[in-house]
């Protein structure tokens, strides 16, 4: 219940990224704001726990932000006034290899390329014009499908993009270079042989290039309170422990915005909706899910390559073609037993997230929707494959299945916490083919969470764009431009 019933002009359900980044958008321009949460505690996938030990802090869903800290919407916040600060580590993600080698992405393309040997240039060719450009072309990447302010330079990116991942790794020759593309291909969450996999690969290299790939001091729950203080300072309102079944639950507004996924969605609103619109949210596809593993530690990582040890990200995968059939079988429903791991060592850069002396690691693997398969062993043979001595390091450790993921955050249908499958028919069209993937059927009701363009990731775009949309169609007011510098 409410604490105190009040109109509002607008309503958010859902307080992830999305939903917090709404919130301003709408805030700012003088509206009056509600955002309703259904957990006892806001930030979605912006959370942080002590899941094994005392003082040992995990970040429970998201770790890393490279999109966070160069989303163009949350740059023009000044959320380092409410506490927000990033720590970059040296290496942004590195990926070992079996005979003790690693590939890196560091803080440039040159820097990058440098390491990769014959792939130098193959690298600097792909990477570089996407790094020079990279800041004015953020605000078309992460949005939705429209005409582009920088065509040229969109255009070159989208031909570079479309491809598979496979078919784009035929520019390279090395292990080192094929692993790493291989590495950022596979966040995407899908058969690397996808059309726009290449995508993924690309915009990850690119944030890394052109600064590095940042975490939060103090945990991801950071991002989270610094967006939500920002959003009360405006004057909006916050109201935790509020689960929305039913329309009929929310106080008078003008419009409502939910950061939830089409499930969801069609039970507490489908029936506002038009036949076709709702056959369509319910033909929307889930991908892959994820298993997750916390672990506290007695020192850091023991990993062989020196450049894992000053990594904040670590690729777990070997080769290419490794990861690529592991990815593959993951699609089809099968169990691999060396499955491709990500890895993120924040205590090693952020004293704050464990005693003095120990460590957390925070990593998860791809499965099948819905899978209830234990991986914790596989995901630790994978980490002791790179990094001998690693299990005798474990002090405590904390699991989650795709069930308890999505318990814990009801937008991971199965575990899929990019809120749906982005392959090539939903890069765009997600939730459903309309002019605006943010409008529903039902006048005054809109999506923004991960479920519409630009997909998962820390980001708020989804969010911005749909209040943009809602600035426009409701009130009749232009949102303010995002800047291009």
């Amino acid at each position: 219940m409410l604490k105190q019933h009040t109109d509002f002009d607008a309503v958010i359900v859902g307080s992830g990224p999305n939903g917090l980044a709404a919130a301003i958008a709408l805030q700012q321009h003088g509206l009056a704001v509600l955002l309703l949460e259904g957990k006892a505690q806001i930030g979605g996938g912006l959370r942080t726990e002590e899941f094994t030990l005392p003082g040992f802090k995990h970040d429970v869903c998201s770790a890393i932000h490279p999109l966070s800290a160069g989303s163009p919407f949350f740059k023009t916040l000044p959320l380092e006034d409410f506490g927000l600060e990033y720590i970059y580590p040296p290496v942004a993600a590195a990926h070992p290899f079996d005979d003790g080698h690693a590939a890196a992405l560091f803080g440039s393309a040159q820097q990058t390329a440098i390491k990769l040997g014959i792939d130098c240039k193959p690298y600097l060719n792909l990477v570089k014009p996407l790094e020079r450009n990279f800041t004015k072309l953020a605000p078309d990447l992460l949005g939705p499908l429209h005409f582009p302010k920088y065509p040229v330079k969109f255009a070159r990116f989208g031909l570079n993009a479309i491809p598979s991942a496979l078919q784009m790794a035929k520019k390279f020759r090395t292990k080192e270079a094929r692993g790493l593309w291989a590495g950022m291909a596979a966040h995407g969450i899908q058969p690397l042989s996808n059309w726009a996999t290449s995508a993924v690969a690309l915009v990850l290299l690119a944030t890394g290039n052109t600064k590095g790939w940042p975490m939060p001091k103090g945990g991801s729950i950071k991002i989270a309170d610094a967006l939500a203080a920002y959003f009360v300072s405006l004057g909006g309102k916050i109201e935790t422990d509020f689960e929305v079944k039913s329309l009929r639950q929310l106080p008078s507004s003008k419009t409502v915005l939910f950061d939830i996924t089409p499930k969801q969605l069609l039970k507490i609103a489908g029936h506002q909706f038009s036949p076709l619109y709702q056959w369509q949210l319910e033909k929307y596809r889930y991908g892959m899910g994820v298993f997750k593993v916390d672990w506290a530690l007695d020192a850091p990582i023991p990993f062989s390559a020196h450049e894992c040890r000053q990594a904040g990200t670590i690729h777990l995968g070997n080769t290419l073609e490794e990861i690529a059939l592991g990815e593959k079988q993951t699609s089809e429903g099968k169990t691999v037993q060396k499955p491709f791991v990500l890895l993120a060592q924040q205590s090693i850069f952020d004293s704050t997230r464990a005693p003095e002396g120990k460590h957390t690691a925070w990593a998860y693997c791809h499965v099948p929707n819905g899978s209830k398969t234990d991986m914790t062993n596989s995901i630790e043979q994978q980490v002791e494959r790179f990094a001998p001595g690693f299990r005798e390091r474990i002090l405590a450790k904390h699991t989650m299945d795709t069930a308890q993921i999505e318990a814990y955050n009801p937008n991971y249908i199965g575990g899929d916490i990019n809120g749906g499958i982005l392959d090539i028919r939903q890069l765009f069209t997600r939730p459903a083919l309309r002019w605006s993937p943010y409008k529903t059927s039902a006048k005054g009701l809109y999506i923004c969470s991960s479920s519409t363009p630009p997909g998962g990731g820390v980001h708020g775009m989804c969010g911005y764009y749909a209040a943009k949309r809602a600035l426009k169609e409701v009130f009749g007011l232009k949102a303010s431009k995002l800047s291009y510098v």
